[in-house]
């Protein structure tokens, strides 16, 4: 299996997409969404003009340097219905003030204002659908919310011009819902350069868990199983459950033991790094609604390229690839599977540990962001040319 380089694209072609700035808009923190870093990077290094707009927390670092331009939305209020309606608002009448050849909405909290600047400059509205927003456990914990979402999400999908997901099967759910097609754009880690060594021998590292510290990730399982785990855990992340999760392993004793460390936010190359030297990676969800069952999270992606064995969970997107790549031991969501799951690759199973971590490295060949980008801007390059603008 060769790995493929980054796609070349002709050099006459570049001036032509220089004329035509895109603009995407996301409620996250730029420094910390490696799928925009990864989908702004491709289309800023092949030519588009390309800006990326999102929310800026009181707690954020400064913009890191990106070879495409920033900018973030301050606002008053963090969390809840206000927020959402003041971030619109907010998003509105900045997009009011920019121009673009195509306007891209990361999934429905920010589509509402994308669509009507597309719609008031005649441009073409892009959908990038990075979860299925009505079901995720935020939302399917509190029906009226799901409904006013649901009702978001009818009127807008209809009226895109592109759309697209991160995955095979939230595509089909898209379509079935709505009849028309959903392009897929995994969200892949990209290829380095720098060659893995080989599998070690034994294991070596901690175990890792890279994402929100949400509800439905899991995380309450891996706390309570980590008592019975020959393992030190090391958690890169934050989100609503945070205080609570480190509540519950100061309780069990895992932080005085220093068996259990949270790191928050962590910045994508330090991110990297922490990853490359660990031993196991944790991808582990909770089947609480078709958002999460048919997702396919970066984090897979992200221990498989650090040659990483992890654990998941048997939802179909992550068993499709397991059955192929064999990258990962599949495990019940349950204190119990996961602590045994875990001191068997640890301690137990020297030869199946170092054959998964053989595995990642000739699947990383493979799935990598240089392949995927090539169908991201063939999608770009026929949304803009001048016979579909007519």
């Amino acid at each position: 299996m060769a790995c493929l380089g980054p796609v070349l694209i002709p050099i006459a072609r570049l001036p032509a997409r220089r004329m035509r700035p895109l603009l995407f808009t996301v409620t996250t923190d730029l420094n910390y969404d490696q799928r925009m870093q990864r989908i702004c990077g491709s289309l800023a290094a092949h030519g588009y003009d390309v800006l990326l707009v999102g929310r800026e927390w009181p707690s954020s670092r400064p913009l890191t340097s990106q070879p495409y331009r920033q900018h973030r939305l301050r606002c008053w209020f963090s969390k809840g219905k206000l927020f959402y309606l003041e971030f619109n608002l907010r998003l509105l009448f900045y997009l009011l003030g920019q121009q673009a050849a195509a306007w891209c909405a990361i999934d429905l909290d920010t589509a509402l204002p994308v669509w009507l600047r597309s719609r008031l400059g005649g441009q073409p509205f892009v959908y990038d659908a990075h979860e299925l927003f009505t079901e995720v456990p935020e939302v399917v914990a509190r029906p009226g919310v799901q409904r006013l979402w649901r009702l978001v999400e009818r009127f807008i999908v209809p009226r895109t011009q592109l759309a697209y997901t991160v995955g095979p099967a939230l595509a089909q759910v898209f379509e079935l819902r709505y009849g028309r097609r959903f392009e897929v754009v995994r969200n892949i880690s990209r290829l380095e350069p720098l060659k893995l060594p080989p599998a070690p021998d034994r294991p070596e590292g901690y175990i890792v868990y890279q994402g929100a510290l949400n509800a439905g990730r899991g995380l309450e399982a891996l706390l309570d199983a980590m008592p019975r785990v020959a393992g030190r855990l090391v958690v890169c992340g934050d989100g609503d459950l945070s205080a609570e999760l480190r509540a519950r392993a100061e309780a069990l004793g895992l932080l005085g033991s220093g068996q259990v460390e949270f790191r928050g936010f962590v910045l994508p190359a330090e991110l990297r790094e922490v990853t490359r030297h660990a031993a196991v990676g944790i991808m582990l969800l909770e089947n609480q609604g078709m958002s999460y069952y048919y997702s396919l999270a970066n984090k897979f992606f992200d221990y498989l390229h650090a040659g990483v064995p992890q654990l998941i969970v048997d939802f179909p997107e992550y068993r499709r690839l397991n059955d192929e790549y064999d990258v990962a031991e599949v495990v019940a969501l349950t204190p119990d599977a996961i602590a045994d799951a875990l001191n068997r690759l640890l301690r137990d199973d020297v030869a199946r540990y170092r054959e998964l971590a053989e595995n990642c490295r000739r699947a990383r060949q493979e799935l990598n962001w240089q392949r995927e980008e090539a169908h991201l801007l063939a999608l770009y390059d026929t949304l803009l040319t001048p016979q579909s603008l007519t």
